[in-house]
């Protein structure tokens, strides 16, 4: 990326130049703000910027004053050169670690280039006294001082280094260094140079993106409902007694299988506009009369219905769906439903190796009681489990080893309880989890659920959808920036993990002032990202979006919960490593985990480096068309999908809002 140096400016000159930039260092020895125009400035920019206060230029109470100010309003960077006396870096260090900025500790040689060694050694100090990315600068006298500087690249991880020289012959190396996989490089205004031999940012942005379009869409877009909400929420509308308004709704495959299978279940249905009035069927157990019901292509409703098929029908029901869901396992079900008296019949032909989910007969009822039970094929039946154990006529608990998709529980319990449901749960792990609250550490969970409850009618608002945003958000900070209205940043959807993971990844986001503190636009930057790692058990959807981040983060990733992902819409563990592989982006599975070697988009445009192009199939899988058409944004010809409309399971407006980036 390019940083544009501002200096000699005031508030109101600043902030109507960053409309144009990229990313900005703002040079507080040298810009005209006081200590609450510095404040207004770092805390309100969407675009990334760094704190620059020479000690040299102001002294050092006062650059120590204004970088911690910086720091303390939200600066992306803070940047204190490598001689200031030990006390301010370590304060600086500490006001970093607190607020999240990224410290740039730096070096300038103002007269020549040392040796390699000697410019090694000031990489080694910068590091040592918390850099989180070096910078080094020297003077250029010829072609030998600017091998000696961008040498530095070959035995430091390019993405926390900063290395050119200054000079009309070091002129060459502010690009280079790009190349090479630096995060960043400076450029100036007009006329304004700031250092010996810097580029005019007009100059430098031709030179490095050439004609590259950047997304940026022209207004906010709006996400659609969660689906994860919505099938709870219609489901439990639908077995509670009375009246629920079920506001914010959005139509997509999954959700309209959801409303079929209450019509099913005997509720009444009715959708105007973006609300569902569900007059419910009053759930008892053995009160159901029904021998048939099609789930369409939703394997979570199938497994959220299993059980709740199990107490409420008279007699055996057959579950029959569609596409998809038509070849996804079993996996584990027939365990935990036979540890409550339930029976299990799968009707899959052969010569299939494994039960497949539908068609399958459920032979009830479901007896209450005590029972252990394995989460580690996904927490979809246990959310049926959760739904149905209330009708009983007894209490039950149900023990979980080995959880996965922790939040997916918790959205469960917090739908039921909207609707009347009292369910207890507590969590187990080692010290470290009971410390940090990890979900990830998590062991084990124990769920206390009285029997005799019932379900009563609730007037709730679906919140926006953090799975299809996930594609958004990749897309603004990979590629430019976008506006999302609609989500809830205190969500307990699993994908709202996306914004740790970015985060980590170092894209820039903010949240804009709403109706509720956490419900305003979310706006994410392009910022110069490096490589993550992260557990995604508890998000598998996620996956294919982040690994398409990877492979634009310079550097190696690592994503746990590969096995998550085999019984999906596809084998996307497979279909992920096949759509990287084929664009030229190196990827491997080893047990759990999906590695992934990574390059800036930035490196990739000066050394050739954009994904292939070419024929890609989805596996007919809505996740991987979502990753496809973010991945075509970085891709040196055009990606073309088999089939685009499977899409429409889970976000039908995908494709419309795609355009407008």
């Amino acid at each position: 990326m390019i940083c544009t140096t501002l200096q000699h400016k005031d508030l109101a000159q600043i902030q109507q130049l960053l409309e144009g930039l990229e990313m900005a260092e703002i040079r507080l020895d040298r810009c005209e703000l006081s200590d609450a125009d510095v404040e207004l400035l770092f805390s309100s920019s969407d675009v990334p910027l760094v704190a620059t206060c020479r000690i040299s230029e102001v002294g050092a109470k006062v650059a120590e004053e204004r970088l911690i100010k910086a720091i303390e309003a939200g600066a992306k960077y803070a940047d204190l050169e490598i001689e200031a006396p030990a006390p301010i870096g370590k304060r600086v260090r500490h006001a970093c670690q607190e607020y999240g900025t990224m410290l740039i500790r730096s070096f300038h040689d103002f007269h020549g280039t040392a040796p390699l060694e000697v410019l090694q050694s000031q990489v080694d100090k910068c590091s040592k006294f918390g850099a989180d990315v070096v910078k080094i600068v020297t003077t250029s006298h010829g072609d030998a001082d600017n091998a000696t500087v961008l040498s530095l690249y070959e035995s430091n991880p390019p993405s926390r280094l900063i290395a050119f020289a200054m000079g009309a012959e070091g002129r060459a190396t502010r690009v280079d260094c790009l190349r090479l996989g630096a995060p960043y490089t400076y450029a100036c205004l007009s006329g304004e140079e700031a250092a010996p031999g810097q580029w005019d940012v007009a100059d430098m942005t031709a030179a490095v993106y050439g004609g590259h379009r950047f997304v940026k869409p022209a207004e906010a877009l709006r996400m659609p409902a969660s689906k994860s909400v919505a099938q709870r929420a219609i489901i439990a509308a639908a077995l509670a007694e009375g009246t629920s308004h079920l506001s914010g709704y959005t139509p997509c495959g999954d959700n309209e299988s959801a409303l079929d299978v209450a019509r099913a279940l005997g509720a009444d249905v009715t959708v105007d506009g973006t609300t569902v009035t569900i007059r419910g069927i009053a759930a008892t157990p053995g009160a159901l009369a029904l021998s048939e019901l099609n789930v369409g292509e939703s394997g979570f409703l199938t497994r959220l219905i299993i059980p709740v098929l199990a107490v409420l029908a008279s007699g055996p029901v057959r579950i029959t769906g569609e596409k998809t869901l038509l070849r996804r396992p079993l996996a584990g079900a027939q365990d935990i439903m036979a540890a409550f008296g339930v029976t299990l019949v799968s009707e899959n032909p052969a010569p299939r190796k494994t039960d497949c989910l539908v068609p399958l007969s459920v032979n009830g009822p479901l007896v209450p009681g005590r029972a252990d039970v394995s989460g580690r094929d996904g927490s979809q039946l246990i959310s049926g489990l959760l739904t149905a154990l209330p009708l009983c006529s007894g209490p039950s608990t149900v023990n979980v080893s080995d959880p996965k998709s922790i939040p997916y529980m918790f959205i469960t319990m917090d739908i039921l309880r909207k609707f009347g449901i009292d369910i207890i749960n507590e969590m187990e792990g080692d010290e470290e989890f009971l410390e940090t609250q990890d979900w990830s550490l998590c062991t084990g969970m124990s769920f206390r659920i009285k029997g005799g409850q019932r379900l009563h009618a609730a007037d709730i608002n679906i919140e926006a959808d953090w799975s299809g945003a996930a594609a958004f958000m990749v897309a603004g900070a990979v590629f430019g920036g976008v506006e999302l209205e609609g989500l809830d940043t205190q969500s307990l959807q699993a994908d709202l993990s996306i914004m740790d993971i970015l985060m980590d990844a170092g894209a820039s986001m903010s949240q804009l002032e709403g109706e509720a503190p956490t419900t305003g636009p979310l706006h994410i930057q392009r910022a110069p990202l490096d490589a993550f790692d992260t557990d995604a058990n508890n998000c598998p959807d996620l996956f294919p979006m982040i690994a398409v981040l990877a492979a634009f983060c310079e550097g190696e990733s690592h994503i746990l919960g590969v096995g998550r992902l085999t019984h999906k819409e596809s084998d996307r563990a497979a279909a992920i490593v096949d759509m990287l592989t084929r664009m030229g982006v190196p990827a491997r599975i080893h047990e759990d985990e999906l590695t992934i070697s990574g390059m800036g988009l930035t490196r990739r445009l000066l050394t050739g480096n954009l994904l292939r192009g070419g024929e890609f199939t989805s596996s007919h899988d809505h996740r991987m068309v979502m990753a496809l058409k973010v991945a075509s944004l970085g891709a040196s010809s055009p990606i073309v999908i088999d089939d685009v409309d499977c899409v429409a399971k889970s976000f039908p407006s995908f494709l419309d809002l795609f355009d407008l980036l």
